[in-house]
Formats: structure tokens, C-alpha cells, sequence
């Protein structure tokens, strides 16, 4: 179910790269993204990141979603700010990140001192 959380949100970043490893082709086939991703401001593409985050790392870290506002947004910020256009757009057609998207949220997953999943 992480997984989906993950690709959902489009924030693969706390995990999709191993998470992306073991998933399914079906899996990822019958995801369908949120057609307003195609539109949204970048600030609105920040705030979903932003809130994948905060809901994943409460799961994995077992504790309150307001704990990590603060990290998640930096999480957020950071990787939307790494990103080049190609990459926004990938996300916006699909719904989640690509690889080279997901290696960058996974340097902001550090430097914003938050856990890699497994």
C-alpha cells in the first residue's frame, strides 16, 4: 500500500526508487494520475509532495504527520527545485517521478534528514 501512497502523490522520492524496484509492471500500468497534475501551478505540485511525504514518513516512522511538516517541506522544496523541466513534465504525465527525478528527491530525502524507505 505504500507504494501506491507513493506513486499517487507523486512522491516517489521517499522510496520509489526501491519501491519502483518491486513494483509491478501491472502495478504501475493501472495507476491512473490526477488529471489536474497537468495544469497545477508549481506550488500546487510542491503541496502534494509536501503532504506524500508528511502522510509516508508518519507511517514509517510511526509518529504524528505535524512532526514532520517542517523536514517534508523541506523535502518538497528541495526536489521540485532540483527538477528540470522535462521532469516536471514527466510527473504532470504521469503522476509520479522518473528515474533521474527520483535520484535527485533521494538527495533531498537526506539533506532534509528524513529515512530512505526499504
Amino acid at each position: 500500500m505504500r507504494l501506491r501512497t507513493f506513486l499517487a502523490a507523486g512522491f516517489l522520492a521517499l522510496g520509489v526508487t526501491s519501491a519502483l524496484a518491486g513494483a509491478s509492471s501491472s502495478q504501475l500500468e493501472a495507476y491512473q494520475p490526477d488529471p489536474s497534475l497537468r495544469t497545477a501551478p508549481k506550488s500546487d505540485l510542491e503541496a502534494r509532495v509536501r503532504r506524500a511525504c508528511t502522510v509516508v514518513q508518519a507511517r514509517m516512522q510511526n509518529t504524528a504527520e505535524t512532526s514532520l511538516e517542517r523536514p517534508c517541506g523541506c523535502y518538497a522544496k528541495a526536489t521540485l527545485r532540483s527538477l528540470d523541466a522535462s521532469e516536471i513534465e514527466a510527473y504532470r504525465a504521469t503522476g509520479y517521478f522518473n528515474d533521474s527525478a527520483r535520484a535527485k528527491a533521494l538527495g533531498a530525502i537526506d539533506s532534509c534528514k528524513l529515512q530512505r524507505p526499504v
